[in-house]
């Protein structure tokens, strides 16, 4: 049997993220940094934030769980990496 790492992070909700850049200038790039690994942040990897949307993820009922049919409204922020220049990959 596979070790196994029990990751459970404290996902932010609105009010800690409006907290967080309340000082912030309007004019201030957002970066995010993403794990290289579950929890791993030694290693993280720098994006910008380029876009946000309002989406509503939907869970549909199953063949094991015909009750099922959960939503959640949601702010998704969209990542990509930062300017420069990158190698074109075929």
């Amino acid at each position: 049997m596979a070790d196994t790492f029990d990751h459970a992070p404290q996902v932010w909700n609105a009010a800690q993220l409006r907290e967080a850049i309340k000082d912030l200038p309007d004019d201030t790039p957002i970066h995010i940094g993403v794990a290289e690994d579950p929890g791993d942040f030694d290693g993280y990897r720098d994006f910008v934030l380029v876009n946000a949307e309002h989406v509503e993820n939907w869970w549909p009922a199953t063949s094991t769980s015909p009750e099922r049919a959960e939503t959640e409204k949601a702010l998704t922020l969209f990542a990509d990496w930062k300017a420069d220049e990158y190698d074109i990959l075929d």
